[in-house]
C-alpha cells in the first residue's frame, strides 16, 4: 500500500512547443465528484469546451436533477505594474494563448484530485479544486508557494443556473433573460435566480478580501465540444462582480461555493475538508482487496470511488431504504452526461465494490435495484430528475443474477439470497410468461426472446431520434448465454435454501435452455454462433463478440467441446 496517498501523483507531461503543449491543456479533462452524483469538471487549461463543465454542478432533488450552479472562476494575478494576467488560458472564447504553457509549471492529479501549478512573473501559484463528500459544495485554493510577501488576486464567478443537459444558450433561464440578484450577509455571498433552484452561496476564507460589486454579461462564450457535436455552442453568463483577494506568502486562499445551507458550508475549514476527504481516500486504498493497494491498484481504486453514489435526487427512496436499516446506492454509469443504468451496475459492481473492499456498499447496491423491479425486470435507468427509472431493457436483469453471485461468493452473505430469492423466483416468472418490450420465454424452445418496435432492448443501444440502430429483435445470443446463467444460479440458491425440490422447474427451463441453444445457435462449417435467431429477417450470421458470453459465465451455455473454435473464429475475425 502506498506510505502516503497524496504521493499517487500523475503528471501530464506538456510539451515545450506553446501550441501543441495548450492544445493538450485543452484537450485534457479532469473531474471531482461529491459522492451524490454531482462533480466539479473542466479542461486543464481553465477552458470550459462541453455544457457539461463547471466548477459546481449540484446533484439537486427531483425534478431538479444535476444543475450548473457555478459555470466559471476567473483568476487573474495583478502584477506589480498594475497588469492582471489571467491563470489559465483565455476562458471566453476558447482561444489558444500561446503563453499558457509558459505560465503553466506543472498540472497534476494527487490521490485523484487536480493540481495546477503557474509561474507569473516570478510568482509561483498553486491551484487545487476538491469537493467535501456528499456535500454540493466545491472548494478552489490558491496558495502562494513562492514569490514576494504578498500577491493580490482577483477572482470573478460567472453563473448562468441550468440543467446540465440544457443548452448553454438555454432560453428558459438565460443570463439575459432570467433575473439573478446577489446580496450579503456575514461574508456570504448569495446568488439568487427566480424560480424553484436553490441560491448559490459563495465564501472567502483566508487572507484580506473585498468584494467589487460590478455586475455585466460576459462577453459570448464558446464551447466547440458542443459545436464539434452540432449542437447550440454560444452563450453568455452573469458575473456579479469580483473578489480582490491578498495572498500571503505560504499561506492559503479558498474560495467556497455550495448549493447548501451555510451553516453546512462553513462546517469545516478548508484545512479540516481537505484533511477529512484525504483520510476518506486513505481508508479508501487500505480497504481494498491486497491485490488493488500498490501504486496503480491505489489510481483505480480512488477513480472507482468516483461511480459510486448516494444518489441526491431520491430522497423517497433513501428516507425508506433508512427506514429499513439499510441506504440506497447506486452506480453512475460514466460522466459526464451519463445517470445510473442497471446494466453498467450490474457489471461493474465486482470490480467497483468487491475488488475495492466496499462490500456493505455492493450490498446497498444490489437491494436498491431489487426494490425497483417492476413486471420482472430491474430499471434500464434512471433519467436524471426523475423518481422513476425506465425499463426498457432485456439483458440488465439478467447481469442482476450474475452480479448477486460475485457478492454472494466474495462476502459468504446467504442471507442476502433469502432475503431476494422471492425477487429472484418473480423475475423468472415473469420472463418465462413474458413481460414488457416482447421479452419472454418461447414455448416452443426455451430460448429467450425480445424486441419491439422503437426500442433498443440489448447493450447495443445507439438510437438517433426514432431510429433503432440496432433493434436485435429475436432471441439474442449474450441475452441467451445470461438467461441460462441466471437459470442455473437461482436453481442452485433454491436448492440450498428451500431443498432440491423447490429446484425442478427452474431445472428444467435450463436444459430446455441449454439443448436448445446448443441445437440453433451453432452455425455448422463456420464455427461460431448466430448473433441473433429468429429475428426479423431471419438468422442474422455476423460474427460479433457478443457470443463471447457463452462460455465465459459461471454457468457456460455453449457445449464445451466448440469453446476453442469459438475462441479462434472470434480472435480471427475481431
Amino acid at each position: 500500500m502506498p506510505r502516503h496517498i497524496d504521493k499517487l501523483t500523475r503528471r501530464l507531461s506538456i510539451p515545450h512547443d506553446p501550441q501543441s503543449g495548450a492544445r493538450l491543456l485543452l484537450d485534457t479533462e479532469w473531474l471531482v465528484t461529491n459522492g451524490l452524483g454531482g462533480y466539479a469538471s473542466g479542461t486543464m487549461a481553465g477552458v470550459l469546451t462541453r455544457r457539461y463543465h463547471g466548477l459546481l454542478v449540484a446533484a439537486l432533488a427531483n425534478p431538479l436533477g444535476r444543475t450548473v450552479m457555478l459555470n466559471h472562476l476567473g483568476a487573474r494575478v495583478v502584477c506589480g505594474d498594475g497588469t492582471g494576467v489571467p491563470l489559465g488560458a483565455e476562458h471566453a472564447a476558447a482561444r489558444l494563448d500561446p503563453e499558457l504553457v509558459k505560465r503553466t509549471a506543472d498540472v497534476r492529479l494527487e490521490a485523484g484530485l487536480p493540481v495546477w501549478e503557474y509561474m507569473v512573473d516570478g510568482m509561483r501559484i498553486e491551484r487545487r479544486v476538491l469537493m467535501p463528500h456528499r456535500q454540493n459544495t466545491v472548494h478552489v485554493s490558491y496558495t502562494l508557494i513562492d514569490g514576494p510577501d504578498v500577491v493580490k488576486i482577483e477572482l470573478e464567478p460567472a453563473v448562468h443556473f441550468r440543467g446540465y443537459e440544457e443548452r448553454v444558450d438555454s432560453p428558459r433561464n438565460s443570463p439575459s433573460a432570467a433575473r439573478y440578484t446577489m446580496s450579503a450577509s456575514g461574508g456570504v455571498h448569495v446568488l439568487s435566480l427566480e424560480g424553484d433552484v436553490p441560491p448559490l452561496r459563495l465564501h472567502i476564507v483566508g487572507g484580506a478580501h473585498r468584494f467589487v460589486a460590478e455586475e455585466r454579461f460576459s462577453s459570448e462564450f464558446l464551447y466547440p465540444v458542443e459545436e464539434s457535436r452540432g449542437y447550440e455552442f454560444r452563450g453568455t453568463l452573469w458575473v456579479p462582480g469580483r473578489f480582490e483577494v491578498e495572498l500571503k506568502h505560504a499561506s492559503s486562499v479558498t474560495l467556497i461555493a455550495s448549493a447548501e445551507q451555510e451553516e453546512v458550508m462553513l462546517a469545516l475549514t478548508p484545512e479540516d475538508v481537505s484533511y477529512c476527504e484525504m483520510d476518506r481516500r486513505r481508508r479508501l486504498v487500505a480497504s481494498a482487496l491486497p491485490a488493488a493497494r500498490d501504486d496503480v491498484g491505489g489510481e483505480l481504486v480512488l477513480a472507482a470511488d468516483q461511480f459510486i453514489i448516494k444518489p441526491a435526487g431520491r430522497v423517497a427512496d433513501a428516507t425508506r431504504a433508512a427506514a429499513m436499516g439499510n441506504e440506497i446506492r447506486t452506480v453512475i454509469a460514466g460522466y459526464h452526461w451519463f445517470t445510473d443504468w442497471g446494466r453498467d451496475t450490474m457489471i461493474g459492481l465486482e470490480g467497483l465494490t468487491l475488488a475495492t473492499g466496499r462490500t456493505r456498499e455492493a450490498g446497498f447496491i444490489l437491494r436498491t435495484f431489487a426494490h425497483y423491479v417492476r413486471n420482472g425486470l430491474i430499471p434500464n435507468m434512471f433519467p436524471d430528475g426523475s423518481n422513476e427509472g425506465l425499463y426498457h431493457t432485456a439483458d440488465a436483469t439478467l447481469w442482476f443474477f450474475h452480479a448477486l453471485e460475485r457478492y454472494v461468493r466474495l462476502t459468504g452473505d446467504s442471507t442476502m439470497i433469502v432475503h431476494l430469492l422471492p425477487v429472484l423466483v418473480d423475475i423468472v416468472e415473469h420472463h418465462r410468461r413474458g413481460t414488457y418490450f416482447g421479452i419472454g420465454v418461447d414455448p416452443a424452445d426455451g430460448l429467450l426472446r425480445q424486441g419491439a418496435a422503437g426500442y433498443q432492448l440489448t447493450w447495443m443501444d445507439a438510437k438517433v431520434g426514432d431510429w433503432v440502430v440496432t433493434p436485435r429483435r429475436g432471441k439474442a445470443v449474450e441475452v441467451n448465454a445470461l438467461w441460462y446463467n441466471a437459470l442455473r444460479l437461482l436453481q442452485g440458491w433454491l436448492t440450498e435454501v428451500r431443498g432440491e425440490r423447490a429446484a425442478t422447474e427452474v431445472c428444467a427451463l435450463a436444459e430446455a435452455a441449454y439443448e436448445s441453444f446448443n441445437r440453433r445457435f451453432w452455425i455448422e462449417g463456420r464455427g461460431y454462433l448466430y448473433d441473433v435467431i429468429d429475428g426479423e429477417q431471419g438468422d442474422n450470421t455476423e460474427c460479433r463478440p457478443n457470443q463471447i458470453f457463452a462460455i465465459s459465465l459461471d454457468h457456460p451455455v455453449l457445449d464445451p467441446v466448440r469453446w476453442e473454435s469459438v475462441v479462434d473464429v472470434v480472435r480471427t475475425r475481431l
